[in-house]
């Protein structure tokens, strides 16, 4: 018989209403559907659980890590296997073992990508600093919690957040970790989601304490004054920009300028590189200046080499005979990545919303969401203590009449029946007859009974106490400043960047030469007159002659290479060395300083500073009682001579400055003859330059601060008259045997 024909298969339309025909056929869908319906929960899903990170600082793969290592004991036990840890976080985390080991390699104190490390870490983890130092495998490497992850976890079981089911829904995971300080500024973070990304840079923990502080108790608090700008874990140099600063402060969005930290070697003729900014690798930059020396732009450099060890970076540039260091690194800077950017971008997902927010509205945000916290703790404690507290008072029902309680248990014949029994007998609820039958035999003694009930004053103390706070705005306000101020004391470290204050005008340098140096004596005048006069001049010399009304403010011996920062009366600060200047003879009138230094019309110089090797303090005295102390440090410049707009506060008259290595007792004069002196120690260091400082003399009306000196060189005799420990203070009326002679204008 033979075969039928196979006919062919017929072609079937396709149905555009998305009913499909035929197995392996496809349907039309206009794009802006497969987008809506395929696109934006995959992209929604990148940007909310994978990308941004959350008002605790964490993305969900860091919280799941931190949680397994917690939930694993090891937040006070001994290291583990990396591998151990890897295994278990993936009933959190299913994406895989390499993925988690690499969050883990990030968190990690080894391989320095943090401030504050939250895993203490054996073995090689790799440098954040380094493209080509690769981690070794989980197998190989140990860890633990490190201590400062106790303040993630703190109160995490008093049910301070949300817990919400894993994956599969066999465990549960917190939403969010209970930070205890407002880690999203503290640790570095970088994302990128679909449309958008997050680069959050890391703040120093004392200094974002310090400013979450000050935010709560004056909203309108300076935010520059407390946080001067990023603290990053390489190290490095910030170039400060005060309006480039205060807009990322605002909005979220900026750049900060860093660059690398290096001296130079004299013996050896070449110039170390130990600290590069955050942004870039060691391998980069070798690189970069390898292609540089081939294109011929470069020169100056004999051989660079990296010289990275266990005692760290370490990056080696052999010069060329003849070579200065400081105008080949400031090429080096301007050409390779030796000076970078980093891109700010405070992205950060605020309830489930993705919101770019500056560093006044996360801390905001934070505070908010911590003082949540706090009050679900506190409401957790106070039910447990409220029920403790029923317990109690149904067990001080029972020491009424113990024999009857006794008598009911016994009589019952039936043991379902003994709750409902003791219920009736004495008028309790059935939680509390519960605990009374659960009660052992050797327990029912009336001083046990006694001693358990001594507790419900006590408890309903405590119980009182927590509600208040409960009610209470400013006083869980200092709940969450006391847990700041312990976190910054216990785990608050030095700045590791360091802050360059760029100048607004720089002069060019002079051509290469060799400074000679050689012991000098300086002399200035009051009226701003500048003499720098050998030791063999000065001892052939006379009387020193000054102008006509003119007369000596102050003199020094030094050395030709000292610097010298002149303040003048428009806020400015001139900073120059005295080997600009000629050297002179006493019979001279020497360098008048705002000739000299080109200072503006009408500007005069108000004070002259030594500043040494920029280490201690200046302290601005101003004629409103106001004093600040600021770091020497700010006024610290690479190039020879500078000129500083804003190099201290407008807001009053300065009347004097003084440069101090160590604190010390000053003495300060009002215009109705009073005086007072303090400790510098009691003022507190501002990281800007122009500051207005904090009160130190309270004055009564038309009365003005006239100048002020160290106590050491008052004259006073009586120092204990004026001395105070409170600031401000209104002082002590001057008696005659301690009004000084004459006034000073200028002192060291």
């Amino acid at each position: 018989m033979a075969r039928k024909k196979k006919e062919p298969e017929q072609k079937k339309k396709i149905d555009t209403s998305g009913v499909v025909g035929l197995v392996g056929s496809t349907t039309e869908q206009p794009v802006t559907e497969t987008l809506e319906v395929n696109y934006m929960p995959y992209a929604m899903s990148v940007i909310v659980s994978r990308a941004i990170p959350e008002i605790d600082g964490f993305k969900p793969s860091h919280r799941k890590l931190l949680y397994t290592m917690y939930k694993m004991g090891l937040l006070s036990g001994g290291r583990t296997k990396s591998a151990n840890i890897v295994g278990q976080t993936m009933r959190l985390n299913p994406h895989g073992d390499a993925a988690i080991y690499e969050t883990m390699v990030r968190l990690a104190r080894g391989n320095e990508s943090l401030l504050h490390p939250f895993v203490d870490s054996k073995g090689n983890f790799g440098k954040v600093y380094s493209r080509d130092m690769a981690y070794a495998a989980s197998r190989y490497t140990e860890a633990k919690l490190d201590a400062i992850s106790a303040e993630l976890f703190r109160d995490i079981d008093l049910d301070t957040v949300d817990m919400v089911d894993n994956y599969d829904a066999t465990m549960k995971e917190p939403s969010l970790l209970p930070t205890t300080f407002p880690n999203v500024l503290v640790s570095a973070n970088q994302g990128i989601a679909v449309g958008m990304a997050s680069n959050i840079c890391s703040f120093n923990l004392k200094e974002i304490c310090d400013t979450a502080i000050a935010l709560m108790r004056n909203p309108d608090h300076d935010i520059l004054e407390t946080l001067p700008g990023p603290d990053f874990s390489t190290g490095g140099q910030l170039l400060f920009d005060e309006a480039t600063t205060r807009e990322i402060y605002q909005t979220g969005r900026g750049s900060f300028k860093l660059r690398a930290k290096w001296h130079y070697v004299k013996e050896g003729n070449l110039i170390e590189v130990t600290e590069i900014p955050y942004t870039t690798t060691s391998e980069a930059i070798m690189d970069k200046v390898a292609d540089l020396i081939k294109a011929g732009k470069i020169k100056e450099i004999a051989d660079m080499r990296d010289e990275t060890d266990l005692s760290g970076l370490k990056l080696a540039i052999d010069l060329r005979r003849g070579v200065e260091p400081e105008k080949l690194m400031q090429k080096l800077m301007r050409l390779t990545p030796l000076q970078d950017s980093f891109s700010c971008n405070f992205n950060v997902l605020i309830a489930g919303m993705p919101k770019v927010l500056g560093v006044g509205e996360i801390l905001e945000e934070w505070t908010a969401w911590r003082t949540d916290c706090v009050k679900r703790r506190i409401y957790f404690q106070v039910q447990k203590k409220e029920e403790r507290l029923h317990l109690l008072k149904g067990l001080e029902r029972i020491l009424l009449d113990i024999d009857k309680a006794i008598a009911i248990i016994r009589e019952t014949e039936l043991e379902s029946e003994v709750i409902p029994n003791l219920m009736i007998g004495f008028g309790i609820d059935e939680v509390q007859a519960n605990y009374v039958a659960e009660i052992k035999l050797r327990n029912i003694n009336k001083e046990y009974i006694l001693k358990q009930t001594k507790a419900i004053s006590q408890l309903e103390k405590e119980i009182q106490e927590l509600n208040a706070t409960l009610k209470s705005a400013a006083k869980l306000q200092n709940v969450i400043i006391g847990e700041l101020e312990e976190v910054s004391r216990k785990f608050g470290k030095d700045r590791k960047t360091e802050i360059l204050y760029a100048s607004e005008e720089i002069e060019p340098e002079d051509e290469a030469e060799d400074i000679p140096d050689y012991p000098v004596t300086l002399f200035v005048s009051k009226e701003g007159y500048l003499k720098k006069i050998t030791a063999q001049s000065l001892r052939m010399s006379g009387e020193q002659k000054f102008k006509e009304g003119d007369a000596l403010a102050f003199s020094v011996e030094t050395t030709n290479r000292a610097e010298i920062l002149v303040f003048t009366d428009k806020f400015q600060c001139y900073k120059s060395r005295l080997s600009d200047f000629e050297d002179s003879k006493a019979s001279l009138l020497g360098d008048y300083l705002p000739q000299k230094l080109g200072m503006e019309q009408g500007e005069t110089v108000v004070q002259v500073l030594l500043p040494g090797d920029y280490k201690g303090f200046v302290l601005f005295f101003f004629e409103n009682g106001k004093v600040a102390k600021v770091p020497l440090s700010a006024y610290e410049t690479k190039t020879n001579r500078k000129k500083l707009t804003g190099a201290y506060s407008d807001k009053s008259a300065l009347k004097t400055a003084m440069a101090m290595q160590t604190d010390e007792q000053v003495a300060v004069y009002s215009t109705d003859a009073r005086a007072v002196i303090f400790s510098t120690a009691q003022l507190l260091p501002k990281t800007t330059r122009n500051t207005q400082g904090v009160s130190v003399m309270s004055l009564k009306k038309k009365a003005a601060v006239s100048y002020a000196v160290k106590a050491a060189d008052s004259g006073i005799t009586n120092q204990s008259r004026y001395r105070t420990r409170t600031l401000p203070s209104a002082g002590a009326i001057l008696k005659q045997e301690d009004t000084p002679e004459k006034q000073i204008s200028f002192e060291l």
